[in-house]
């Protein structure tokens, strides 16, 4: 009896796939301490024994590198929700923003094939793009989450981009303290979506 009890409750654990680029990948700092970790530390003490996160995050992952991995992924860990954390990578090279959009279109079909909610979020490249392909770019978030009704973060760094103090010495990738800002950013749209 004890032990079909545990096969129950292990059986309802349910996994939740992070699909990202370096910002979710921890890069330059301890894995335990980026955002994607603390975002298990904290599905742990909020929801005891119900989520497991597996962060299939890897730096430079452009959108074409992500359709290309999500199948397995998939496969492997059959998760019940996918946050899709791409397209920085695209963007910074000056990679075609139609190819970005079908690439995202497509992780998100095919997650949705395979029974998993899609959470979609975005960023915003830096001032030096250019407003126009900035605006082009940003809009594909937008767009995607309004026509197929998911739920969007629009700005992942969201309250850290102004402070240069808040990043690495490339000023790309955040510092390790900035991680739990970014952490409850995350949590704070994630939440509702959760039950």
């Amino acid at each position: 009896m004890l032990w079909w009890g545990t096969a129950l409750a292990a059986a309802e654990v349910r996994t939740l796939l992070v699909m990202g680029d370096s910002l979710s990948a921890a890069h330059n700092i301890p894995t335990d301490q980026g955002w994607v970790q603390l975002l298990q530390n904290k599905l742990a003490e909020s929801h005891p024994g119900q989520w497991q996160v597996v962060n299939a995050s890897i730096s430079g992952e452009t959108t074409a590198g992500g359709l290309t991995r999500l199948p397995a992924a998939l496969k492997t860990h059959r998760p019940s929700l996918v946050l899709i954390e791409l397209g920085a990578n695209d963007g910074l090279r000056g990679l075609q923003i139609a190819s970005m959009r079908a690439n995202l279109l497509q992780m998100i079909e095919l997650a949705r094939a395979a029974d998993a909610r899609v959470g979609l979020i975005g960023i915003e490249l830096p001032a030096n793009y250019g407003e126009a392909y900035r605006s082009r770019f940003r809009a594909v978030y937008q767009q995607l989450a309004s026509e197929l009704q998911i739920p969007l973060l629009p700005f992942l760094l969201d309250g850290l981009a102004m402070d240069l103090a808040n990043f690495q010495e490339d000023q790309v990738h955040p510092t390790a303290a900035a991680q739990p800002h970014i952490r409850d950013t995350v949590w704070n749209w994630l939440e509702p979506q959760l039950n």
